[in-house]
């Protein structure tokens, strides 16, 4: 199977090569089908047992961010774009994912990811509970326990372990180790009162004090704010405080567990990392600096790939395998402010990662899931030539469309971006114009910080409710095709494993 893998993949890559040096011809288009033909004939089932599955979710990563991160990705290395393959675009599996929550067309990402870690979906906002409960109702939760796969996978004696490049305690990483009837009890102060009486924990607790097998092995990301009391002096910002009320240090708790367990939250801690550690890792207070920011960082900060090295590194010396989730949180983020140039930087960071774990791992025995929670509304417009520049202006590929600059005109006379967003920041109808379009220029965006137009006037862009893509490669991944509800990702996951009874 790795091997089929890797001469797809070759094939692919060889493809891409010739195509930077030169626009193929009729010939090599037909002779690359039939190589692809060839390819995917040899793709034989994986059948056997897993030992490991990664599970990598890319944040709002819808399809049409995948065309487009794809796109930046080949540009980013001087080719047109268009024939490049992402990483987890050379796995042989995939399949098409519904993503709507049970009480909404348009999902959040608490009710996806519970879906896809529990087997069972259910409502927006809720971590890890079934449809039974109430939003914001402690009470109901009782009656609404599901297992999550980090548990099972605790119970049945493997390693497991979160990474995320958001808060640890967001709504897509807590899904894996915490349960909530709201995503936004974070730590205790977001709990209201009546919560905390009836016995509810909030989620930075429940990731310490994780009560399956001997609890997780790795938990990398950001959210340090909610670990620490507020009358702690956070250890990279002499002006910001932790804030936990009831005066837990949870990474103090963290470090107090065993010899093993130890807490960085900078560079220089994860470069010290053994792989005996068990380690928690909490690299800023609130989400972790997007990609394109992070050489920025004052005190350092790993990429998603090297926090996947790592925790492949530590997760694989225990002998009866491992459960390993890894979150792109960020691409979402730069969705919401209308930023495509972020959120393609970062699914590129996804892509990297995927391929790590790829490389350092066997496909006859871990089984990789590459997929997101949602989609966005950012959308292709216009009729741009192949290898335009996919974050800049659109040019023109008919004639009759091209202003004396080379770039396409809209309607109003104005040049217009290839890449926009149905609603957000961005929008056309506010701003000092009064509803009257701006014409971006060539320099405006080429800015990291542009935000491309939208048409809808909103604080934050949305999330779609398009289906989103789910790539798989090794053991089961065969059992991936055709349109599925989002709760199968669990399912797949679940047989791979040989997870015998759900109900223990």
């Amino acid at each position: 199977m790795r091997h089929r893998f890797s001469v797809f993949a070759s094939l692919a890559t060889s493809m891409l090569m010739s195509c930077a040096a030169a626009q193929p011809s009729e010939k090599d288009w037909f002779a690359e089908g039939q190589a692809t033909l060839a390819a995917r004939k040899a793709v034989k089932p994986n059948t056997r047992k897993a030992k490991n599955v990664i599970l990598f979710v890319a944040d709002g990563m819808g399809p049409t961010t995948v065309a487009a991160a794809r796109i930046y990705d080949g540009q980013s290395r001087g080719e047109e774009g268009e024939e490049n393959l992402l990483s987890f675009e050379r796995f042989p599996y995939l399949a098409m994912s519904k993503t709507y929550n049970t009480d909404a067309q348009t999902p959040d990402s608490a009710g996806t990811m519970s879906a896809m870690v529990t087997g069972v979906k259910t409502k927006a906002g809720i971590i890890s509970l079934s449809d039974a409960v109430t939003r914001g109702d402690c009470a109901s939760a009782k009656k609404a326990s599901v297992a999550t796969i980090g548990e099972l996978a605790e119970k049945a004696g493997l390693a497991t372990g979160v990474i995320s490049t958001a808060r640890l305690t967001h709504a897509t990483p807590a899904a894996v180790y915490a349960h909530a009837a709201d995503r936004n009890w974070e730590t205790d102060g977001s709990l209201p009162a009546e919560a905390i009486e009836a016995g509810c924990k909030d989620i930075a607790s429940q990731l310490i004090d994780f009560p399956f097998g001997d609890g997780l092995e790795v938990a990398m990301g950001g959210g340090r704010r909610h670990f620490l009391p507020a009358d702690e002096t956070d250890p990279e910002d002499a002006d910001a405080k932790g804030r936990r009320r009831d005066g837990r240090n949870l990474t103090a708790e963290w470090t107090a567990k065993s010899d093993d367990h130890v807490f960085i939250y900078d560079q220089q801690g994860f470069d010290a990392l053994t792989d005996d550690a068990r380690v928690l890792g909490l690299f800023e207070q609130s989400h972790m600096e997007y990609e394109a920011d992070r050489e920025n960082d004052a005190g350092g900060e790993p990429s998603l790939a090297e926090m996947t090295e790592k925790a492949i590194n530590i997760l694989s010396k225990d002998k009866d395998g491992f459960f390993l989730m890894v979150e792109a949180g960020r691409v979402d983020h730069a969705h919401h402010g209308g930023n495509a140039a972020r959120a393609l930087r970062d699914a590129q960071a996804f892509s990297e990662a995927v391929a790590v774990a790829r490389a350092m791992t066997k496909s006859k025995d871990t089984l990789i899931i590459a997929t997101a929670d949602h989609g966005h509304t950012l959308s292709f417009q216009g009729y741009p030539s192949k290898g335009n520049n996919i974050l800049g202006l659109a040019d023109a590929l008919f004639a009759e469309d091209e202003a004396d600059d080379g770039y396409a005109r809209a309607a109003d006379e104005k040049p217009y971006t290839t890449l926009v967003y149905a609603n957000g920041p961005g929008t056309v109808f506010a701003g000092e114009n009064g509803g009257e379009r701006h014409a971006p220029t060539a320099e405006e965006v080429a800015d990291l910080n542009y935000r491309q137009q939208a048409l809808i006037p909103s604080r934050s862009e949305t999330h779609g409710g398009q289906d989103v893509t789910i790539y798989a490669d090794g053991p089961h991944a065969y059992l991936f095709g055709g349109v599925v509800e989002q709760n199968y990702v669990f399912h797949v996951i679940y047989e791979a494993l040989g997870f015998e009874d759900i109900s223990e």
